[in-house]
């Protein structure tokens, strides 16, 4: 234990990925719980659009202050913002496929994150660094 503790105490990208790891789980359950709700009202398209509006604003926060220990700033935030339009984009046109495809409006998120998050992680981490 004492090994695995230094080993992510030296490796800070293993510690960076977990990190993310746990912030983007938040963010997916509060946007699948969002975007699940939703549907019983609105079009898909339009609830996921709201779901990860609502994400996006608690992921900005718990990936700048938790995930890679950084200030809030304009630079990190449109960064951010870029990676995350790129990465929404994805995911609104997998939604699409899959749905149309046959998958049922309600698991047809699970596979588009399935896809998308590694690409947003790579996204992510290279703007909060730089």
């Amino acid at each position: 234990m004492a090994d695995l503790k230094e080993l992510l105490r030296r490796n800070t990208k293993i510690t960076e990925f977990i990190r993310f790891g746990i912030v983007g789980s938040i963010a997916l359950l509060i946007l699948y719980a969002v975007y699940y709700v939703l549907l019983f009202w609105l079009e898909h398209n339009i609830a996921y659009t709201i779901g990860y509006i609502i994400s996006f604003v608690s992921n900005y926060i718990l990936t700048v202050k938790f995930t890679f220990h950084t200030k809030v700033s304009k630079k990190n935030g449109a960064g951010f913002a870029l990676s995350h339009f790129v990465n929404y984009l994805l995911q609104i046109g997998f939604l699409n496929l899959f749905i149309w495809l046959g998958l049922a409006e309600s698991i047809a998120p699970i596979p588009v994150f399935a896809i998308c998050v590694p690409t947003n992680f790579i996204l992510v981490s290279f703007f909060m660094k730089k």
